[in-house]
């Protein structure tokens, strides 16, 4: 079965056809999905959403987006919220100066808030980073010199550079529907090379459709698109694929327990 390991189910794109969304992603063969949180404020919300379906997860934590929206807030705050047992990672969160919309200094104190949690916690830290390689990786070697954490660069968008020094220090990565677009050619060079035991997929939806569904809402039963993508590009069968990138999810994100 495939893991979707990044979902925004609990938004307004979703609030109509929810249930029917899910049952199409299990037709699919999507056994495991991590519904992903935004924004603390919004923690019950995401939280909703993991509790009412089966092999559903969740995340805590505030997108560098909207790191304005809580710009005190601590790593206490944080680990807090991470004792609920559907709870597997933190984030997302990271840095983002592609749009800015949180200045750079708010979202460098959020994110290293967040970086404190998964260090305290050992919960994986799920990164959004956009036109921030280089303040990014140097807070990842900087904090990660400090202790240990464990990561995931996810829908992977940046330079060779930042998945090479990251994936040193342990870093997982996944890659979203974008491995499909015509111009992406760069990130499915690296989609091809990343390790075998540490890659895994995403939609992101309802963000990011798949060839050939671009232009419509992204929705988790198309995370099957972007694995038979990523087995062209590895040359592995769509069942080497399956296990390889579900076992890479339930290895990072070992709170969580595989489907029976």
């Amino acid at each position: 079965m495939w893991v979707d390991s990044h979902v925004n189910l609990h938004g307004e794109k979703f609030a109509k056809d929810l249930d029917t969304v899910v049952t199409a992603a299990r037709e699919a063969g999507i056994g495991t999905m991590l519904n992903i949180c935004g924004k603390v404020s919004e923690f019950d919300a995401v939280r909703a959403v993991a509790q009412r379906y089966d092999n559903m997860y969740c995340s805590v934590g505030t997108h560098p987006h909207d790191a304005k929206d809580n710009p005190n807030i601590t790593a206490q705050e944080i680990i807090a919220l991470t004792e609920d047992p559907l709870v597997i990672g933190i984030g997302e969160t990271g840095l983002d100066y592609h749009y800015n919309f949180s200045d750079a200094d708010v979202q460098t104190t959020n994110f290293a808030a967040h970086i404190k949690a998964a260090q305290a916690t050992q919960l994986p830290l799920i990164i959004h980073s956009r036109n921030a390689d280089e303040p990014m990786i140097h807070m990842l070697e900087d904090a990660y010199a400090k202790g240990a954490f464990p990561m995931l660069l996810h829908c992977y968008t940046s330079g060779p550079e930042l998945l090479s020094r990251a994936l040193a220090i342990g870093s997982y990565v996944s890659f979203s529907g974008i491995i499909t677009f015509k111009n992406a050619n760069d990130i499915r060079e690296l989609a091809k090379e990343a390790p075998e035991d540490r890659i895994m997929i995403e939609t992101d939806c309802p963000y990011l459709a798949p060839v050939p569904f671009r232009g419509r809402r992204c929705e988790p039963s198309m995370v099957a698109h972007v694995g038979e993508a990523l087995a062209s590009l590895r040359g592995w069968t769509i069942e080497q694929t399956q296990e390889r990138t579900s076992r890479a999810f339930f290895d990072l994100f070992s709170k969580a327990k595989p489907p029976s």
